[in-house]
């Protein structure tokens, strides 16, 4: 499972902090509420995911519980991949 949050919090300092500091990342920390993402970066993320992790992302998983850190961003996806 780490490598699910490696690959994503790599994503997210290469397409949104572009290439910022990576302490501002850490497991649990809420991308919309630090002002990380926006709800258009949360679209980019979602396709992401689908790509990277060959996952389909329902419109009624699309919630801040699935996608608004990277513990929960784990979580999520290794329940789609299992």
């Amino acid at each position: 499972m780490n490598d699910i949050k490696t690959q994503v919090r790599q994503y997210i300092l290469n397409n949104f902090l572009m290439g910022g500091d990576p302490e501002r990342i850490t497991d649990s920390v809420s991308f919309i509420e630090k002002g990380i993402i926006d709800s258009t970066g949360v679209l980019e993320l979602i396709s992401f995911l689908q790509e990277t992790f060959g996952i389909r992302i329902e419109d009624a998983e699309m919630v801040p519980e699935n996608l608004d850190s990277l513990e929960k961003i784990e979580k999520y996806v290794d329940s789609k991949l299992t």
